[in-house]
């Protein structure tokens, strides 16, 4: 497994969902993620089944890092976009990484915020719930590694 420059470890991804998600040959699309940790649960967005990329499955909010833009305020601006939630911006590395040839996912532990979790992108994602660790097998998941790596969070 490559070393991360975050020094987290990254994961291939494996699974039957689309892996092209840039429409140019501009290199891996870089994007931001955060395990949002209340307790023994995490949050999940719900995919709609007309998004083009990654359509109904369960993922970790978050997006597209803009041109210019610090990974971490990335983070900031996505969580506030499709939650309405605040938060600071992270002061540690990514807990872990995903990477692909067409993109480059850090993904950050979050478990202080102000607000409320809801879903303010209803045109991205159809649902957002809480799951709690036995949950977690029965859901069609954006990416394979998610299932280990959530499962490892909720268990400390």
């Amino acid at each position: 497994m490559p070393a991360h420059p975050s020094g987290a470890g990254l994961a291939s991804v494996g699974q039957n969902v689309p892996m092209t998600i840039s429409a140019d040959d501009s290199g891996p699309v870089r994007i931001v993620t955060a395990v949002l940790l209340d307790g023994d649960r995490v949050l999940l967005c719900h995919r709609s089944a007309g998004r083009r990329w990654y359509p109904d499955v369960w993922d970790l909010p978050g997006g597209h890092v803009e041109e210019g833009e610090d990974p971490k305020e990335s983070l900031v601006r996505e969580l506030r976009e499709e939650l309405g939630i605040t938060v600071s911006e992270p002061s540690s590395p990514p807990m872990h990484g995903l990477r692909t040839t067409t993109f480059d996912m850090q993904i950050w532990l979050v478990d202080r915020w102000a607000g409320t979790p809801v879903n303010a992108a209803p045109d991205e994602h159809d649902a957002v719930a809480w799951f709690e660790a036995s949950d977690l097998g029965s859901l069609r998941l954006a990416h394979e590694p998610y299932l280990s790596m959530l499962t490892a969070v909720l268990a400390t």
